[in-house]
């Protein structure tokens, strides 16, 4: 486990060191009054201790992700361990931090907003769109898939799949319309800390137990024989970078009274989500010895939630069980009705809508429902497939506008232009191999994604110089 141990240790020093180096690049500013108490409404702008805001933001961006993706990732091996590490702290934490805060500085608006604000209007209309597609069909997926789950336990007596839909589509609409600190308020940062103590003692059984690793390597160990470039870094996404973050981030700099918790909000929660991926992923290759073991799991105990069950009462008994069925149920929905809010939010400040009375939040949210509902009645796996990468496209997109800012603010672009520069890469070359898409040969995918990476690279710093050129 020395390696596992090592990558935890690299987490919490990236979090206490480049945590703070990305702070201090920022500048943020206790003297700027926060839109928590400039805008405050009662219902989206409302001031909370940065504590609460932390765990609900942990959970609003971890749901399943750090556990199924970290699970699934751990198939290609060992080197799932290095990206989570620094993917966490170089890609992720700077695109959680600077989503966060350059909503906080621009009034909590919404990331589309944003990022209209540093590439332009085309960017804001093709985010606005991209957005919320991506938003409703996370909520979609996150109301069937525990439905489900709910229906096949008979809970209550209810075992039709229909009633339970309708169940936690209530629960979502409560969500979506209800100030922010009737329910989400309460009930996330519960769910938060569950989160973390299930993964704090599933990583303390897997060392006292005496479970041990794989021997380290670079080497790919996929049994599909899956290409480790550029499909690990699609498969574990939460828990090293993770587009869909930047969708929930203006939800939490809505609630914050401080420019200075936003490394321990935005940046901090996604090392602890790593920490969490970091963890699941040693459990799946040690408990079922080796990677060959985790995919006899898959194929005998129904998947990735069968996995974390099984993982969960070996290792925590009855205890394990129901944190366990609490991850794979109560996880889901509570991203599902951020997706909700979050696509309210983001209709509402493309429109300028205003929030405040409740027949506005409605008027919003309903056709959102509807549509949501609609979707449960059709087969779209095929377009799930394209969440992996619409997601990491989108979180290229934000860090190409966090560097945009650097610029216009005359700082250095390089600590968000790097990790631009390789999502790019990641997220033409997925495109480009995946079953999803171009289906290309990885000798024709790679140079393609290359390219694309190189060209963005030189045409953001030809046109930084013009700006700054013009500036002058």
């Amino acid at each position: 486990m020395t390696y596992f141990i090592i990558g935890i240790i690299i987490l919490i020093l990236g979090y206490i060191t480049y945590g703070k180096i990305v702070d201090k690049h920022f500048g943020a500013d206790d003297s700027i009054e926060t839109p928590a108490t400039r805008l405050q409404d009662g219902i989206d702008f409302m001031p909370m201790s940065w504590k609460r805001i932390f765990l609900i933001q942990f959970l609003n961006i971890a749901g399943l992700g750090p556990i199924f993706g970290a699970i699934q990732g751990a198939l290609f091996g060992p080197v799932a361990f290095i990206w989570i590490a620094l993917g966490s702290i170089f890609a992720g934490g700077v695109h959680d931090y600077f989503s966060g805060m350059l909503s906080l500085r621009h009034d909590g608006k919404s990331i589309s907003e944003i990022v209209g604000i540093y590439l332009g209007d085309g960017a804001r209309q093709v985010m606005r769109v991209f957005s919320v597609v991506l938003l409703v069909l996370v909520g979609t997926v996150f109301m069937t898939g525990p439905a489900g789950l709910l229906a096949n336990l008979n809970l209550f007596g209810l075992s039709s799949l229909q009633v339970w839909v309708f169940i936690v589509l209530g629960y979502y609409f409560l969500a979506t319309v209800l100030p922010i600190d009737k329910l989400i308020g309460k009930l996330y940062p519960i769910f938060g800390a569950s989160l973390l103590i299930m993964a704090v003692g599933i990583g303390s059984m897997l060392v006292i137990k005496g479970y041990e690793l794989p021997a380290f390597t670079l080497s790919n160990l996929h049994p599909k024989g899956l290409p480790v470039w550029a499909m690990l870094f699609t498969t574990i996404a939460c828990g090293a970078i993770s587009g869909f973050h930047a969708t929930q981030s203006p939800m939490m700099a809505r609630c914050m009274t401080k420019e200075s918790y936003g490394r321990r909000v935005f940046y901090g929660s996604m090392i602890a989500e790593g920490v969490i991926a970091m963890i699941w992923a040693a459990a799946g290759m040690a408990f079922f010895n080796g990677v060959g073991g985790l995919q006899e799991a898959f194929a005998n105990n129904g998947g990735a939630a069968g996995v974390v069950f099984t993982i969960s009462t070996q290792l925590l008994g009855p205890v394990g069980g129901v944190l366990a069925m609490l991850g794979v149920i109560a996880c889901p929905i509570t991203s599902g009705d951020t997706a909700f809010r979050s696509a309210r939010l983001t209709i509402a400040d493309a429109i300028n809508f205003e929030q405040g009375p409740i027949a506005k939040r409605l008027l919003l949210s309903a056709p959102l429902f509807i549509v949501g509902f609609a979707l449960t009645k059709i087969d779209f796996n095929i377009i799930w497939r394209y969440f992996a990468w619409s997601n990491q496209t989108l979180a290229m997109i934000v860090l190409w506008a966090s560097a945009a800012y650097l610029v216009k603010q005359g700082k250095s672009h390089w600590m968000a232009s790097l990790p631009a520069t390789f999502m790019t890469a990641v997220s033409i070359t997925y495109i480009m191999q995946a079953p999803e898409g171009f289906k290309l040969a990885s000798s024709i995918a790679y140079p393609v994604g290359a390219i694309a990476a190189v060209a963005a690279m030189v045409l953001f710093i030809y046109k930084s110089r013009v700006q700054v050129a013009t500036a002058k």
